[in-house]
């Protein structure tokens, strides 16, 4: 079994991989406080209680963090617990077989190179990849599998906070769908500002986007992925795919890539 962890600045996901098929998969909190031993003890009691994974031995790890204290300690834990385990991950010098043509390639988060593979593997290019996480990340890959470029917004339950934090009458809500645009109070008046406004947004950006990635951006496929992409998928026109495992995916490619 090939495992795959990505370390996003608000949570950390963990797939088990059979060959091509994510077979079991986990949300955990990202905590940079966590050490290596805790984090193999999460990672153990994880495994251990999934009733597919009784008698299952973990052969190889692929992993990337935007975490960087994060990812020293799973540096450390693939180095102490699992030693005997091929482990690949993602940084400079690795190999993911994406040209990266940005002023600065070593800028780009190592999960948005992940992505912009999965999708060129998954559903060809040009396409762009909406991750719906801490930030909202927008990636456009071109019909030759380059990443070229994209754009960052804040992230969904950042704007939430940042409302409770600044206005006096303004708490945290459930983010559901309100029953309609307009509202009639003021927890349906947050969602809704919420709901359609980043489906607006992320309209408007993707719009723009493949205006610029293809002559026609008709031609141009949309994939979402991120843990709060369900909050919006119904509401945004422009997405064609959502791929809640885009980045492991990515990950398991260039595990093989790199293990061959």
């Amino acid at each position: 079994m090939l495992l795959t962890i990505d370390v996003g600045n608000t949570h950390t996901v963990l797939g088990l991989f059979e060959g091509t098929e994510v077979i079991e998969h986990w949300r955990i909190n990202t905590d940079p406080r966590r050490t290596a031993d805790e984090i193999a003890v999460v990672l153990q009691g994880l495994v251990q209680q999934s009733p597919l994974l009784a008698e299952t031995d973990i052969s190889g790890i692929a992993l990337c963090s935007t975490v960087p204290s994060v990812l020293h300690e799973m540096r450390e834990m693939c180095r102490r617990y699992y030693g005997d385990v091929p482990a690949v991950i993602v940084e400079p010098g690795v190999k993911t077989g994406v040209p990266v043509r940005m002023d600065n390639p070593k800028e780009v988060g190592a999960d948005r190179i992940v992505n912009a593979l999965a999708a060129v593997h998954t559903h060809g290019g040009p396409a762009i990849v909406v991750d719906f996480g801490t930030a909202t990340t927008f990636d456009a890959v071109s019909a030759k599998g380059e990443y070229v470029g994209g754009a960052i917004a804040p992230g969904i339950e950042i704007s939430i906070d940042a409302l409770s934090v600044r206005g006096a009458q303004l708490h945290k809500i459930e983010l559901v769908r309100p029953r309609n645009v307009i509202a009639k109070n003021t927890v349906e008046a947050l969602q809704s500002g919420i709901i359609f406004g980043f489906a607006g947004q992320v309209d408007g950006i993707v719009e723009r986007m493949a205006e610029e990635l293809a002559a026609d951006p008709a031609e141009v496929t949309v994939i979402a992925t991120g843990g709060l992409a369900p909050l919006v998928l119904e509401e945004a026109r422009c997405i064609d795919v959502f791929e809640p495992w885009l980045t492991l995916i990515g990950l398991r490619l260039i595990y093989e890539r790199n293990t061959a």
